[in-house]
């Protein structure tokens, strides 16, 4: 997958994580997109540890759960270190 590619599925990933937790997650375009690829990254090692498999392409359904498993895991694990708190 090419770079350009990498950051358009992140910035994608993100945005359905976000969407699917509840509750306010702060950030832009830019915020969303480094959880995206951040979590593409860690969905790809993860898949790559348990399943043996990969991000390979783009329009690979497996690519898409990867790297929005792993955008969630993310989001998580940033509002557990950041502390949010419901109001």
């Amino acid at each position: 997958m090419s770079f350009l590619g990498f950051l358009l599925l992140g910035l994608i990933a993100g945005a359905i994580a976000k969407a699917i937790l509840p509750g306010d997650q702060a950030g832009g375009w830019f915020a969303t997109m480094i959880l995206g690829v951040i979590g593409a990254v860690v969905g790809g090692w993860i898949g790559s540890l348990l399943f043996s498999v990969s991000l390979e392409e783009f329009f690979s359904l497996q690519t898409w759960a990867l790297a929005i498993g792993g955008s969630l895991v993310v989001l998580l694990v940033y509002g557990l270190i950041t502390g949010r708190k419901a109001t």
